[in-house]
Protein backbone atom coordinates (compact mmCIF):
# COMPACT_ATOMS: atom_id res chain seq x y z
CA UNK A 1 0.00 0.00 0.00
CA UNK A 2 1.65 3.15 -1.02
CA UNK A 3 2.24 5.41 2.09
CA UNK A 4 3.24 8.70 -0.30
CA UNK A 5 2.28 8.83 -3.68
CA UNK A 6 3.53 11.81 -5.75
CA UNK A 7 2.08 13.18 -8.93
CA UNK A 8 3.54 15.49 -11.53
CA UNK A 9 5.51 17.63 -9.32
CA UNK A 10 6.77 20.86 -10.43
CA UNK A 11 9.03 23.04 -8.00
CA UNK A 12 9.86 26.53 -9.54
CA UNK A 13 12.20 29.39 -7.94
CA UNK A 14 11.52 33.33 -9.38
CA UNK A 15 14.99 34.75 -9.71
CA UNK A 16 16.49 38.04 -11.21
CA UNK A 17 17.61 36.26 -14.34
CA UNK A 18 14.23 33.98 -14.81
CA UNK A 19 12.80 30.88 -13.09
CA UNK A 20 14.67 28.07 -12.02
CA UNK A 21 12.61 24.49 -12.36
CA UNK A 22 14.53 22.24 -9.86
CA UNK A 23 11.75 20.06 -10.19
CA UNK A 24 9.95 19.57 -13.33
CA UNK A 25 7.07 16.99 -13.51
CA UNK A 26 7.98 14.05 -11.16
CA UNK A 27 6.33 11.14 -10.58
CA UNK A 28 7.06 8.51 -7.45
CA UNK A 29 5.08 6.16 -4.72
CA UNK A 30 6.80 5.14 -1.56
CA UNK A 31 5.13 2.17 -0.13
CA UNK A 32 4.61 1.26 3.87
CA UNK A 33 7.91 -0.65 4.80
CA UNK A 34 9.68 0.11 1.71
CA UNK A 35 12.87 1.98 0.98
CA UNK A 36 12.82 4.51 -2.05
CA UNK A 37 16.62 5.73 -2.71
CA UNK A 38 16.38 9.04 -4.78
CA UNK A 39 19.76 9.37 -6.70
CA UNK A 40 21.14 11.85 -8.63
CA UNK A 41 24.05 14.23 -9.24
CA UNK A 42 23.92 17.75 -6.74
CA UNK A 43 21.48 19.95 -8.21
CA UNK A 44 19.06 17.21 -9.83
CA UNK A 45 16.35 18.11 -7.74
CA UNK A 46 16.62 15.27 -4.95
CA UNK A 47 16.77 17.80 -1.83
CA UNK A 48 14.08 20.07 -3.28
CA UNK A 49 11.99 17.53 -3.97
CA UNK A 50 12.07 16.31 0.06
CA UNK A 51 11.55 19.76 1.00
CA UNK A 52 8.07 19.75 -0.77
CA UNK A 53 7.08 16.91 0.65
CA UNK A 54 8.23 18.22 4.14
CA UNK A 55 6.18 21.60 3.23
CA UNK A 56 9.33 23.84 3.97
CA UNK A 57 9.41 26.13 0.81
CA UNK A 58 8.10 29.40 1.70
CA UNK A 59 9.36 30.71 -1.29
CA UNK A 60 9.44 28.37 -4.12
CA UNK A 61 5.94 27.74 -6.61
CA UNK A 62 4.67 23.97 -5.72
CA UNK A 63 2.08 22.47 -7.85
CA UNK A 64 1.30 18.78 -8.80
CA UNK A 65 0.25 16.55 -6.29
CA UNK A 66 1.73 15.23 -2.81
CA UNK A 67 -0.55 12.79 -0.98
CA UNK A 68 0.85 11.63 2.24
CA UNK A 69 -1.11 9.15 4.35
CA UNK A 70 -4.53 10.48 2.26
CA UNK A 71 -3.81 14.26 3.18
CA UNK A 72 -2.61 16.42 0.44
CA UNK A 73 0.18 18.33 1.08
CA UNK A 74 0.20 21.03 -1.82
CA UNK A 75 -1.78 23.89 -1.19
CA UNK A 76 -2.28 22.59 2.14
CA UNK A 77 -2.72 25.93 4.83
CA UNK A 78 -0.11 25.76 7.03
CA UNK A 79 -0.94 24.80 10.34
CA UNK A 80 -2.20 21.52 8.38
CA UNK A 81 1.19 20.93 7.31
CA UNK A 82 2.83 21.83 10.38
CA UNK A 83 0.48 19.16 12.02
CA UNK A 84 1.38 16.34 9.37
CA UNK A 85 5.56 17.51 10.42
CA UNK A 86 6.83 14.99 12.80
CA UNK A 87 3.69 13.08 13.64
CA UNK A 88 3.22 11.54 9.81
CA UNK A 89 6.63 12.14 8.19
CA UNK A 90 10.36 13.78 9.24
CA UNK A 91 12.94 14.37 8.35
CA UNK A 92 16.95 13.34 9.25
CA UNK A 93 19.14 16.24 7.73
CA UNK A 94 22.81 15.94 5.72
CA UNK A 95 24.57 18.62 7.99
CA UNK A 96 23.10 17.63 11.84
CA UNK A 97 25.27 20.24 13.20
CA UNK A 98 23.48 23.14 11.42
CA UNK A 99 19.85 21.57 11.92
CA UNK A 100 20.46 20.90 16.10
CA UNK A 101 19.82 24.27 17.99
CA UNK A 102 23.65 25.02 19.88
CA UNK A 103 21.43 26.58 22.61
CA UNK A 104 19.58 24.21 23.92
CA UNK A 105 20.55 20.73 25.38
CA UNK A 106 19.40 17.92 22.95
CA UNK A 107 17.04 16.03 25.60
CA UNK A 108 15.09 19.51 25.44
CA UNK A 109 15.13 19.56 21.89
CA UNK A 110 13.84 15.69 21.22
CA UNK A 111 10.97 16.15 23.90
CA UNK A 112 10.15 19.67 22.68
CA UNK A 113 8.48 17.55 19.38
CA UNK A 114 6.66 15.11 21.92
CA UNK A 115 5.69 18.10 23.60
CA UNK A 116 4.19 19.68 20.91
CA UNK A 117 2.37 16.89 18.98
CA UNK A 118 1.67 14.36 21.91
CA UNK A 119 0.80 17.00 24.81
CA UNK A 120 3.20 15.19 27.10
CA UNK A 121 4.41 16.88 29.89
CA UNK A 122 7.87 17.67 30.52
CA UNK A 123 9.06 14.61 32.46
CA UNK A 124 7.52 12.22 30.36
CA UNK A 125 9.06 13.74 27.08
CA UNK A 126 12.29 13.57 29.03
CA UNK A 127 12.12 10.07 29.87
CA UNK A 128 10.80 9.07 26.06
CA UNK A 129 13.83 11.36 24.74
CA UNK A 130 16.38 9.94 27.00
CA UNK A 131 14.86 6.25 25.65
CA UNK A 132 15.13 7.52 21.88
CA UNK A 133 18.92 8.12 22.70
CA UNK A 134 18.87 4.98 23.90
CA UNK A 135 17.36 3.14 20.84
CA UNK A 136 19.98 4.95 18.50
CA UNK A 137 22.98 3.71 20.39
CA UNK A 138 24.26 6.53 22.41
CA UNK A 139 26.22 5.77 25.27
CA UNK A 140 24.99 6.76 29.09
CA UNK A 141 21.67 8.04 27.32
CA UNK A 142 20.35 9.98 30.98
CA UNK A 143 23.86 11.97 31.13
CA UNK A 144 24.23 12.82 27.17
CA UNK A 145 20.81 13.83 26.82
CA UNK A 146 22.23 17.01 28.88
CA UNK A 147 24.51 18.15 26.71
CA UNK A 148 24.56 20.39 23.52
CA UNK A 149 24.92 19.67 20.23
CA UNK A 150 29.04 20.91 20.57
CA UNK A 151 30.02 18.05 22.19
CA UNK A 152 28.77 15.28 20.32
CA UNK A 153 31.13 13.70 17.29
CA UNK A 154 29.36 13.55 13.72
CA UNK A 155 28.04 10.46 13.60
CA UNK A 156 26.39 10.56 17.24
CA UNK A 157 24.78 14.20 16.23
CA UNK A 158 23.63 11.83 13.18
CA UNK A 159 22.45 9.96 16.19
CA UNK A 160 20.99 12.51 17.70
CA UNK A 161 18.98 13.32 14.72
CA UNK A 162 17.61 10.29 13.85
CA UNK A 163 16.22 10.09 17.77
CA UNK A 164 14.53 13.13 17.35
CA UNK A 165 13.08 12.46 13.93
CA UNK A 166 11.52 9.34 15.67
CA UNK A 167 10.29 11.72 18.08
CA UNK A 168 7.01 11.57 17.12
CA UNK A 169 6.72 8.06 15.65
CA UNK A 170 6.49 9.37 12.05
CA UNK A 171 5.50 6.54 9.05
CA UNK A 172 7.51 8.16 7.03
CA UNK A 173 11.14 8.88 7.19
CA UNK A 174 13.27 10.89 4.87
CA UNK A 175 16.72 10.97 5.39
CA UNK A 176 18.58 13.84 3.15
CA UNK A 177 21.92 12.60 2.54
CA UNK A 178 22.43 11.11 5.98
CA UNK A 179 26.15 9.85 5.62
CA UNK A 180 27.49 13.13 4.28
CA UNK A 181 30.80 14.50 5.78
CA UNK A 182 30.93 10.85 8.16
CA UNK A 183 33.81 8.53 7.27
CA UNK A 184 32.90 5.29 6.29
CA UNK A 185 33.19 3.35 9.11
CA UNK A 186 30.63 5.62 11.00
CA UNK A 187 28.55 5.63 7.53
CA UNK A 188 28.00 1.96 7.62
CA UNK A 189 26.86 2.33 11.26
CA UNK A 190 24.38 5.08 10.55
CA UNK A 191 23.00 3.14 7.30
CA UNK A 192 22.73 -0.12 9.76
CA UNK A 193 20.98 2.00 12.11
CA UNK A 194 18.57 3.13 9.96
CA UNK A 195 17.49 -0.46 8.07
CA UNK A 196 17.21 -1.53 12.09
CA UNK A 197 14.96 1.27 13.08
CA UNK A 198 12.80 0.67 9.77
CA UNK A 199 12.53 -3.39 10.48
CA UNK A 200 11.71 -2.46 14.20
CA UNK A 201 9.11 -0.05 13.61
CA UNK A 202 7.79 -0.89 10.22
CA UNK A 203 8.71 2.58 8.38
CA UNK A 204 8.46 4.25 4.99
CA UNK A 205 11.98 5.53 4.37
CA UNK A 206 13.09 7.81 1.47
CA UNK A 207 16.86 8.10 1.21
CA UNK A 208 18.09 11.31 -0.47
CA UNK A 209 21.68 10.22 -1.85
CA UNK A 210 23.99 10.35 -4.63
CA UNK A 211 26.06 7.35 -3.83
CA UNK A 212 24.81 4.42 -5.47
CA UNK A 213 26.87 2.13 -2.78
CA UNK A 214 24.04 4.20 0.00
CA UNK A 215 21.18 2.90 -2.51
CA UNK A 216 22.48 -0.95 -3.03
CA UNK A 217 23.11 -1.25 0.74
CA UNK A 218 19.50 0.12 2.01
CA UNK A 219 17.09 0.91 -0.76
CA UNK A 220 14.02 -1.46 -2.13
CA UNK A 221 13.48 0.73 -5.02
CA UNK A 222 15.26 3.06 -6.95
CA UNK A 223 14.40 6.50 -8.49
CA UNK A 224 17.68 8.10 -11.01
CA UNK A 225 17.35 11.92 -11.88
CA UNK A 226 18.43 14.49 -13.70
CA UNK A 227 18.00 17.74 -14.17
CA UNK A 228 15.04 17.89 -11.84
CA UNK A 229 13.09 15.16 -13.63
CA UNK A 230 12.79 11.02 -13.37
CA UNK A 231 15.25 9.12 -16.10
CA UNK A 232 14.86 5.32 -14.82
CA UNK A 233 13.01 3.84 -11.84
CA UNK A 234 13.73 0.65 -11.08
CA UNK A 235 13.74 -2.18 -7.96
CA UNK A 236 17.22 -1.96 -6.87
CA UNK A 237 17.80 -5.48 -7.78
CA UNK A 238 16.53 -4.23 -11.33
CA UNK A 239 18.43 -1.64 -12.18
CA UNK A 240 22.06 -3.00 -10.53
CA UNK A 241 21.33 -6.04 -12.58
CA UNK A 242 20.28 -3.93 -16.15
CA UNK A 243 20.48 -0.07 -16.24
CA UNK A 244 18.71 1.11 -19.17
CA UNK A 245 19.59 4.76 -19.16
CA UNK A 246 22.75 5.76 -20.52
CA UNK A 247 23.02 8.16 -17.20
CA UNK A 248 22.30 5.44 -15.02
CA UNK A 249 25.19 3.36 -16.51
CA UNK A 250 27.51 5.89 -16.10
CA UNK A 251 26.89 6.62 -12.84
CA UNK A 252 27.57 3.00 -12.32
CA UNK A 253 30.39 3.24 -14.46
CA UNK A 254 32.00 6.03 -12.51
CA UNK A 255 31.89 3.78 -9.18
CA UNK A 256 35.05 2.15 -7.96
CA UNK A 257 34.63 -2.24 -7.34
CA UNK A 258 36.45 -4.69 -5.72
CA UNK A 259 35.81 -7.34 -8.64
CA UNK A 260 36.85 -7.86 -11.87
CA UNK A 261 39.81 -6.55 -13.99
CA UNK A 262 41.71 -3.55 -12.95
CA UNK A 263 40.89 -0.30 -14.62
CA UNK A 264 40.73 3.41 -14.26
CA UNK A 265 37.22 5.44 -13.39
CA UNK A 266 34.70 6.38 -16.18
CA UNK A 267 33.57 9.54 -15.17
CA UNK A 268 30.46 10.94 -17.26
CA UNK A 269 31.63 13.68 -19.11
CA UNK A 270 30.70 17.75 -18.98
CA UNK A 271 28.68 18.75 -16.02
CA UNK A 272 24.54 19.25 -15.12
CA UNK A 273 22.94 21.81 -17.08
CA UNK A 274 21.43 25.14 -15.95
CA UNK A 275 18.19 24.81 -15.13
CA UNK A 276 17.70 28.50 -15.33
CA UNK A 277 17.55 27.60 -19.12
CA UNK A 278 18.31 23.56 -19.76
CA UNK A 279 18.54 22.11 -22.75
CA UNK A 280 16.20 21.33 -25.34
CA UNK A 281 14.72 17.45 -25.49
CA UNK A 282 16.57 15.12 -23.39
CA UNK A 283 18.16 17.25 -20.63
CA UNK A 284 21.18 14.87 -20.84
CA UNK A 285 22.13 14.76 -24.33
CA UNK A 286 25.19 17.13 -24.68
CA UNK A 287 27.17 14.76 -22.18
CA UNK A 288 25.25 11.83 -23.48
CA UNK A 289 27.63 9.50 -25.96
CA UNK A 290 24.72 7.71 -27.30
CA UNK A 291 22.87 10.41 -28.14
CA UNK A 292 20.75 10.60 -31.27
CA UNK A 293 19.34 13.61 -33.56
CA UNK A 294 16.03 13.43 -31.67
CA UNK A 295 17.47 13.87 -28.63
CA UNK A 296 18.43 17.57 -29.04
CA UNK A 297 14.74 17.99 -30.04
CA UNK A 298 12.10 16.05 -28.28
CA UNK A 299 11.70 15.05 -23.97
CA UNK A 300 11.55 11.71 -23.62
CA UNK A 301 9.01 9.79 -21.88
CA UNK A 302 9.19 7.75 -18.75
CA UNK A 303 8.32 4.22 -20.22
CA UNK A 304 8.96 0.78 -21.21
CA UNK A 305 10.04 -2.39 -20.01
CA UNK A 306 11.28 -4.58 -18.09
CA UNK A 307 10.97 -1.09 -15.85
CA UNK A 308 10.50 2.35 -17.53
CA UNK A 309 13.69 4.90 -18.36
CA UNK A 310 13.00 8.07 -20.23
CA UNK A 311 15.60 7.10 -23.39
CA UNK A 312 14.81 7.38 -27.06
CA UNK A 313 16.95 5.03 -27.64
CA UNK A 314 14.94 2.50 -26.18
CA UNK A 315 11.88 3.67 -28.05
CA UNK A 316 14.03 2.24 -31.07
CA UNK A 317 15.49 -0.82 -29.79
CA UNK A 318 11.69 -1.76 -29.23
CA UNK A 319 10.61 -0.80 -32.85
CA UNK A 320 13.20 -2.49 -34.24
CA UNK A 321 12.77 -5.71 -32.22
CA UNK A 322 9.01 -5.64 -33.26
Amino acid sequence: MSLLTVRDLVVEFPTPKGTVRAVDGLSFTVDEGRTLGIVGESGSGKSVTSLAIMGLHDKAQVSGSIDLAGTEVVGADREKVRALRGRRVAMIFQDPLSSLHPHYRVGEQIAEARRLHFGASRRAAHKHAVQLLADVGIPHPDERAGDYPHQFSGGMRQRVMIAMALACEPDLLIADEPTTALDVTVQAQILELIARIQRERGLAVLMITHDLGVVARVADDVLVMYAGRAVEQATADELFAGPRHPYTRGLLGSLPRLTGPPGELTPIPGAPPSLLRPPAGCPFHPRCSERIDVCETTRPALQGAPHPAACHLLTIEKEVAG
